[in-house]
Protein backbone atom coordinates (compact mmCIF):
# COMPACT_ATOMS: atom_id res chain seq x y z
CA UNK A 1 0.00 0.00 0.00
CA UNK A 2 1.42 3.36 -0.96
CA UNK A 3 1.68 6.39 1.30
CA UNK A 4 -1.63 7.86 0.12
CA UNK A 5 -3.43 4.57 0.73
CA UNK A 6 -2.07 4.34 4.28
CA UNK A 7 -3.16 7.91 4.96
CA UNK A 8 -6.63 7.23 3.59
CA UNK A 9 -6.90 4.04 5.66
CA UNK A 10 -5.97 5.96 8.82
CA UNK A 11 -8.47 8.71 8.00
CA UNK A 12 -11.11 6.05 7.37
CA UNK A 13 -10.49 4.49 10.80
CA UNK A 14 -10.81 7.91 12.44
CA UNK A 15 -14.00 8.72 10.54
CA UNK A 16 -15.46 5.34 11.47
CA UNK A 17 -14.75 6.03 15.15
CA UNK A 18 -16.29 9.49 14.84
CA UNK A 19 -19.38 8.01 13.20
CA UNK A 20 -19.75 5.52 16.04
CA UNK A 21 -19.42 8.29 18.63
CA UNK A 22 -21.99 10.51 16.92
CA UNK A 23 -24.41 7.59 16.63
CA UNK A 24 -23.97 6.96 20.37
CA UNK A 25 -24.62 10.65 21.07
CA UNK A 26 -27.74 10.51 18.93
CA UNK A 27 -28.97 7.42 20.80
CA UNK A 28 -28.40 9.18 24.14
CA UNK A 29 -30.28 12.22 22.88
CA UNK A 30 -33.22 10.03 21.82
CA UNK A 31 -33.21 8.34 25.24
CA UNK A 32 -33.20 11.68 27.02
CA UNK A 33 -36.06 12.92 24.86
CA UNK A 34 -38.06 9.78 25.62
CA UNK A 35 -37.46 10.12 29.36
CA UNK A 36 -38.52 13.79 29.24
CA UNK A 37 -41.72 12.77 27.47
CA UNK A 38 -42.41 10.14 30.14
CA UNK A 39 -41.78 12.67 32.89
CA UNK A 40 -44.13 15.13 31.23
CA UNK A 41 -46.79 12.42 31.03
CA UNK A 42 -46.38 11.54 34.71
CA UNK A 43 -46.70 15.21 35.68
CA UNK A 44 -49.88 15.45 33.60
CA UNK A 45 -51.30 12.44 35.45
CA UNK A 46 -50.46 14.07 38.79
CA UNK A 47 -52.16 17.28 37.68
CA UNK A 48 -55.32 15.30 36.91
CA UNK A 49 -55.12 13.55 40.27
CA UNK A 50 -54.89 16.86 42.16
CA UNK A 51 -57.66 18.51 40.17
CA UNK A 52 -60.61 19.62 42.29
CA UNK A 53 -63.59 17.30 42.54
CA UNK A 54 -67.24 18.32 42.61
CA UNK A 55 -67.76 17.16 46.17
CA UNK A 56 -67.73 19.65 48.97
CA UNK A 57 -64.25 19.95 50.42
CA UNK A 58 -62.73 21.71 53.35
CA UNK A 59 -61.09 25.03 52.58
CA UNK A 60 -57.74 23.73 53.85
CA UNK A 61 -57.77 20.82 51.41
CA UNK A 62 -58.79 23.16 48.58
CA UNK A 63 -55.88 25.45 49.49
CA UNK A 64 -53.47 22.53 49.61
CA UNK A 65 -54.75 21.25 46.27
CA UNK A 66 -54.32 24.71 44.75
CA UNK A 67 -50.78 24.87 46.11
CA UNK A 68 -49.93 21.47 44.63
CA UNK A 69 -51.55 22.35 41.31
CA UNK A 70 -49.45 25.50 41.11
CA UNK A 71 -46.26 23.56 41.85
CA UNK A 72 -47.22 20.88 39.37
CA UNK A 73 -47.92 23.53 36.73
CA UNK A 74 -44.43 24.95 37.28
CA UNK A 75 -43.01 21.44 37.00
CA UNK A 76 -45.03 20.86 33.82
CA UNK A 77 -43.72 24.10 32.30
CA UNK A 78 -40.16 23.12 33.17
CA UNK A 79 -40.74 19.66 31.71
CA UNK A 80 -41.99 21.18 28.46
CA UNK A 81 -38.87 23.36 28.25
CA UNK A 82 -36.63 20.36 28.94
CA UNK A 83 -38.51 18.35 26.34
CA UNK A 84 -38.02 21.10 23.75
CA UNK A 85 -34.33 21.30 24.61
CA UNK A 86 -34.04 17.52 24.32
CA UNK A 87 -35.81 17.60 20.96
CA UNK A 88 -33.40 20.29 19.77
CA UNK A 89 -30.50 18.12 20.97
CA UNK A 90 -31.92 15.16 19.03
CA UNK A 91 -32.03 17.28 15.87
CA UNK A 92 -28.42 18.44 16.35
CA UNK A 93 -27.24 14.90 17.06
CA UNK A 94 -29.02 13.57 13.97
CA UNK A 95 -27.38 16.26 11.83
CA UNK A 96 -23.97 15.44 13.32
CA UNK A 97 -24.53 11.76 12.52
CA UNK A 98 -25.46 12.60 8.93
CA UNK A 99 -22.34 14.76 8.59
CA UNK A 100 -20.13 12.01 10.02
CA UNK A 101 -21.68 9.48 7.64
CA UNK A 102 -21.06 11.82 4.69
CA UNK A 103 -17.42 12.18 5.74
CA UNK A 104 -16.97 8.44 6.11
CA UNK A 105 -18.62 7.77 2.75
CA UNK A 106 -16.36 10.34 1.08
CA UNK A 107 -13.27 8.66 2.50
CA UNK A 108 -14.57 5.25 1.42
CA UNK A 109 -14.99 6.58 -2.12
CA UNK A 110 -11.44 7.96 -2.05
CA UNK A 111 -10.19 4.56 -0.87
CA UNK A 112 -12.06 2.80 -3.68
CA UNK A 113 -10.66 5.25 -6.21
CA UNK A 114 -7.13 4.75 -4.86
CA UNK A 115 -7.56 0.95 -5.09
CA UNK A 116 -8.84 1.27 -8.66
CA UNK A 117 -5.91 3.53 -9.55
CA UNK A 118 -3.47 1.01 -8.05
CA UNK A 119 -5.03 -1.81 -10.08
CA UNK A 120 -4.86 0.25 -13.28
CA UNK A 121 -1.25 1.11 -12.55
CA UNK A 122 -0.41 -2.57 -12.07
CA UNK A 123 -2.20 -3.48 -15.31
CA UNK A 124 -0.29 -0.80 -17.23
CA UNK A 125 2.98 -2.00 -15.72
CA UNK A 126 2.19 -5.55 -16.85
CA UNK A 127 1.25 -4.33 -20.34
CA UNK A 128 4.47 -2.33 -20.67
CA UNK A 129 6.72 -5.06 -19.36
CA UNK A 130 8.65 -6.90 -22.05
CA UNK A 131 7.02 -10.05 -23.22
CA UNK A 132 9.29 -13.04 -23.38
CA UNK A 133 8.70 -16.64 -24.12
CA UNK A 134 10.45 -19.50 -22.65
CA UNK A 135 11.44 -22.02 -25.16
CA UNK A 136 11.26 -25.37 -23.57
CA UNK A 137 12.94 -28.31 -25.10
CA UNK A 138 11.84 -31.71 -24.12
CA UNK A 139 14.62 -34.16 -23.50
CA UNK A 140 14.75 -36.45 -26.38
Amino acid sequence: MDKRGKTLARIHRVRTLQLGLTRADEARAHDKFASEQLLSGRIALLVEAVAPVHETQVAVSLGAAAHYRERLQKSADAAVERMQAAEHQVDRAAEATRAAKRDQTAVEKLLARADADAVLKAIRAMEESPAFRRVRHDPC
